[in-house]
């Protein structure tokens, strides 16, 4: 299934567009940091985990535990081997079927890393994602397994010493930031250490129908978006759409991505009759507002870097320069108004987009 490439939004669009978010801001009101686990059941036998954050402040993806008549699919297995247990045990006190698919929507960390937890609980499960998927958890991954803790132990030495890694002394107040960090990070990797990376064993270009028994589940990959592996799932009896990162709440992740194609993909979606949308992390929805919002927002951003580009000359154009012409402001107060904490975390998440925006313009 291949994206088609489309224009940006037209400014009446964006008019309408901001009108239903102001209407809808009230609905919005969520904090980016999760301090809490909670379950929403969509419909019988539809559950949607949303996990509070790692005590290393890592944010943890939403699961979507689907039951049909005979297999259970879980969308999203977490950041926390501890996490992923304390689903499965709810799991089965939902149900006694077995979770037969596991699908991991891209490969970052909080959606993935309980893979082993499950594939230790259920022998026989298929682990689905993208081929991409598969092989930026072999890259990278396999990469950020092993620094964790070489990072954690640096923290010690550095303490035991009191010196940095430049062999600086370490001030009070460093000492202070540097117990509080080890105290979040040794927990995650006493977890990460009775575990180990499980790759998906069942892959797919672009699409796949898997029935769990009366309840037909199609997975999707539309292009690269948030990742180059992003896959999303429909049930179209149901009319409910779990989007994995390329969807987040209340926060879009445009840390690092690629802008045209989550552009292109958020079309397709909103094109799906769907009545519930389970983003990759927050709250469920329930229309399509905020959806239309993140879109609007990559298209004016790319829009504004691709207009500046061409001002400045796309020889000499320079990130910052066209930076300093990317007007966010209205962005920022349509998503996250005065809260500080969410304006933080949508601060860093839009330069992310931005700078993105820049390298990947045709230039």
């Amino acid at each position: 299934m291949n994206s088609t490439k489309t224009h940006g939004a037209s400014c009446a669009g964006r008019l309408a567009v901001l009108a239903v978010v102001m209407l809808c801001a009230s609905a919005w009101a969520d904090s980016a940091l999760t301090t809490q686990r909670t379950v929403t059941q969509l419909q019988d036998g539809i559950f949607v985990i949303r996990h509070p954050d790692a005590p290393d402040t890592y944010p943890q993806g939403n699961s979507t535990v689907i039951v049909g008549d005979r297999d259970v699919l879980v969308i999203d297995s977490g950041y926390l081997p501890s996490s992923a247990a304390e689903d499965i045990a709810q799991i089965r006190q939902w149900t006694a079927k077995p979770v037969r698919y596991l699908v991991n929507t891209h490969w970052h960390p909080d959606h993935q890393r309980g893979n082993f937890t499950y594939a230790q609980a259920f022998p026989n499960l298929a682990i689905v994602a993208h081929p991409q998927t598969v092989r930026l958890m072999e890259t990278y991954e396999a990469g950020n397994l092993e620094r964790y803790p070489r990072r954690v132990e640096a923290l010690r030495t550095a303490l035991e010493q009191g010196r940095d890694a430049a062999g600086k002394r370490l001030t009070q107040k460093s000492k202070k930031e540097m117990r509080d960090t080890l105290a979040q990070r040794a927990p995650v990797l006493a977890e990460m250490q009775k575990s180990h990376m499980v790759l998906p064993n069942l892959t797919f270009d672009h699409e796949l129908n898997i029935d769990l028994g009366n309840r037909l589940v199609q997975l999707r990959h539309s292009g690269r978006g948030d990742t180059q592996g992003d896959v999303w799932a429909y049930l179209p009896q149901e009319k409910i759409l779990v989007t994995g990162d390329v969807l987040t709440a209340p926060v879009p992740y445009f840390f690092a991505g690629y802008p045209e194609g989550l552009a292109n993909t958020l079309r397709q979606l909103l094109e799906l009759d769907a009545g519930t949308i389970v983003p990759g992390h927050g709250a469920v929805m329930h229309d399509k507002a905020y959806m239309h919002a993140v879109l609007d927002t990559v298209d004016s951003v790319m829009a504004q870097v691709n207009a500046a580009i061409v001002k400045l000359g796309s020889l000499s154009a320079q990130l910052e320069d066209v930076r300093k012409q990317v007007d966010i402001a209205g962005f920022r107060q349509q998503f996250v108004g005065e809260e500080a904490g969410n304006r933080e975390y949508f601060d860093e998440s839009i330069e992310g987009l931005i700078k993105d925006a820049f390298y990947q313009a045709p230039k």
